[in-house]
């Protein structure tokens, strides 16, 4: 008989390879599934994505948006590195995590250090089996992660001192049933087996005084802080262990455009005049295709100079419904812009339709414009763990993506395509909105978000009497408006509901909504949408929209519902009528309600569209 191979040592001497390549993740997803701070799957090993000081994004390629640049705080954006296999020493980078993994031969459990594996695989080096990362971690909802408890797991109840005993760790699973009662954890040592039974409770590790370790091992040499958050279990393949906040911008006028857009691509805000004129003395053909002389550069630099003088935009880091931000894109959007130059040059485009709007008047439209070019800009800013980002939440909870301030960049993606914007009729929607049916309605809604804003303030230094629901009927309104629209277009224009995307504009005086595609190739401009924006096919675009949403298949209980969605913030909306995926809306499918649309059958509540329309 053979006699089995000799377990796999590292011998003296040889040196280990500081980074490999794992694997290959879009470029989006680095912004919105896999950013900073998020663990991803490769084969059978987990990692996570490293903070911002450890990317190589020397060739990066630089994107500008002024104004959320602005907003932000950052000088510019970059795209997440990709650089050339034949050629590339590095990119984004990764670390190991969780630290535990078990091999499900010998079931020891344990750090990966102590395995012995080898450097290019997770195996164990005494079974030459893969092993499994563990499936359980524990976070707080400041962003702080750690490795599972495992030790003081098996160990609780026990009559033993605070030092780790000289046990070995092993987990198995019994199989028996498919819940955590089949996980089962054995030590060495001699306690009694558990099994993670329990682990999930809100305060399982309270009860076994298990407090936030303050680690941030996505950040390259950072030490634990001083954290009094309570951790909490979680899967590590949970949507919970990761929530990207991110802020977006549209391209419009002057910013992006012409000499604005010259200006930023080379870089060129700050140079000295001699310098302006030094550096377009070989490059006259940068400015033909846009008309300008070097006098108008020089005397736009000095103007961006001088507004930048006068103080940056005193907003949090994100780009809301209420924001400046988003009044600037509306004013432009209501105004227009028809093209001037070619696409490189204006990334905006919005022109009124052909035909007079007719019946949409009739319908509660007073405008609709035809956004036939767009550029989106998204930036990743920080990032969550545990409970979905909320209005109401502490500053303290945006973790990080990375420790020197001397990186002044934030890792983005700009896409583009196309859309229609549609404003509601303001009178006709001020008369609607003061109606004593819809203010109640909606203020049903507003106490269900301020239970959750109240709750998210809990244990920080935020008063609750400052707590306030933004939420109106006019946002619900455009909200679920917005929602049934991108339903029937998926239907009528050949696009899935994943492809577009809502952008609202209900904050003060504005009265609008932007659906939109946006994809990072030309397939998302190719004309589709625009042409669903000509009054007459929106009129019955419209139509039947309303007729679809007056009736739903979990009636009557859905348009009954007291308060439906995470955290109550709906009503009449479930996923058979008007929730869309994730990535369509920007509200995380809350507040909704299709009886704002088109009222209750028994007439009680009063939609913006009457039922016969």
């Amino acid at each position: 008989m053979t006699p089995p191979p000799p377990p796999r040592r590292r011998r003296p001497g040889v040196s280990v390879p500081s980074a490999r390549k794992l694997g290959t993740v879009r470029r989006s997803q680095l912004v919105t599934t896999y950013g900073v701070g998020a663990m991803i799957a490769v084969d059978n090993e987990s990692f996570m994505v490293s903070g911002l000081d450890s990317w190589d994004a020397g060739e990066a390629r630089e994107i500008f948006e002024r104004r959320l640049a602005r907003i932000l705080k950052v000088e510019s954006f970059r795209l997440p590195p990709s650089p050339a296999p034949e050629r590339a020493k590095d990119g984004v980078r990764v670390r190991r995590f969780p630290e535990y993994q078990h091999c499900p031969t010998c079931a020891v459990l344990q750090p990966f250090s102590k395995f012995n594996s080898p450097a290019v695989r997770a195996r164990c080096g005494d079974c030459e089996e893969d092993l499994v990362p563990s499936r359980f971690v524990i976070a707080c909802d400041y962003g702080h992660i750690d490795d599972f408890p495992y030790w003081k797991w098996v160990h609780r109840g026990q009559d033993r001192p605070h030092e780790r005993c000289a046990g070995t760790l092993s987990l198995r699973s019994t199989g028996s049933t498919a819940s955590l009662r089949s996980v089962v954890l054995t030590c060495s040592c001699g306690v009694p087996d558990v099994s993670m039974e329990g682990a999930f409770r809100a305060k399982a590790l309270k009860d076994l005084g298990i407090g936030c370790s303050g680690r941030s091992p996505w950040l390259k040499g950072s030490t634990p802080v001083s954290c009094g958050q309570l951790p909490r279990a979680m899967q590590r393949g949970s949507s919970t262990t990761w929530h990207p906040i991110t802020g977006s911008a549209l391209s419009i006028p002057p910013w992006g455009e012409g000499l604005h857009a010259l200006v930023e691509k080379h870089r060129l805000i700050g140079a000295s005049e001699d310098n302006i004129r030094f550096y377009f003395r070989g490059r006259q053909g940068l400015l033909s295709p846009i008309g300008a002389t070097v006098e108008q550069v020089i005397d736009l630099v000095r103007a961006i100079e001088e507004q930048d003088t006068d103080g940056t935009d005193a907003e949090v880091p994100v780009a809301t419904m209420h924001s400046s931000l988003r009044k600037e894109e509306y004013e432009r959007l209501v105004q227009g812009n028809p093209e001037k130059f070619a696409s490189d040059w204006q990334p905006f485009v919005c022109e009124r339709p052909e035909h007079e709007l007719g019946a949409l008047h009739e319908r509660g439209f007073d405008h609709v414009m035809l956004a036939k070019r767009l550029r989106e800009v998204r930036a990743l800013s920080a990032f969550t763990r545990g409970a979905v980002p909320a209005e109401g939440d502490s500053p303290e909870r945006h973790a990080p993506l990375k420790t020197s301030a001397d990186i002044d960049w934030l890792p983005a993606i700009e896409v583009s395509g196309e859309g229609v914007f549609l404003r509601l009729d303001t009178k006709r929607l001020r008369d609607w909105e003061s109606l004593p049916s819809v203010v109640e309605r909606v203020e049903h809604i507003c106490r269900n978000h301020l239970v959750l804003l109240r709750e998210r303030a809990a244990g920080t230094a935020r008063s609750h009497g400052d707590l306030v629901s933004a939420i109106s009927p006019r946002y619900v309104l455009l909200h679920t408006l917005a929602h049934v629209l991108i339903n029937e277009w998926s239907l009528d224009g050949g696009y899935g509901t994943a492809a577009l995307r809502e952008r609202l504009y209900a904050g003060g005086d504005m009265a609008g909504l932007l659906v939109y595609t946006a994809t990072s190739d030309s397939a998302g401009s190719l004309g589709g949408l625009v042409a669903q924006g000509e009054p007459d096919r929106l009129t019955r675009t419209l139509d039947s929209a309303l007729a679809r949403a007056s009736w739903c298949s979990n009636d009557p209980l859905c348009l009954e519902s007291e308060g439906s969605g995470a955290g109550a913030l709906n009503l009449a909306a479930c996923h058979a009528c008007v929730l869309l995926p994730e990535t369509s809306c920007e509200a995380g499918n809350g507040f909704l309600d299709r009886a704002l649309l088109v009222g209750t059958a028994d007439g009680t509540v009063s939609g913006f569209f009457p039922r016969s329309s």
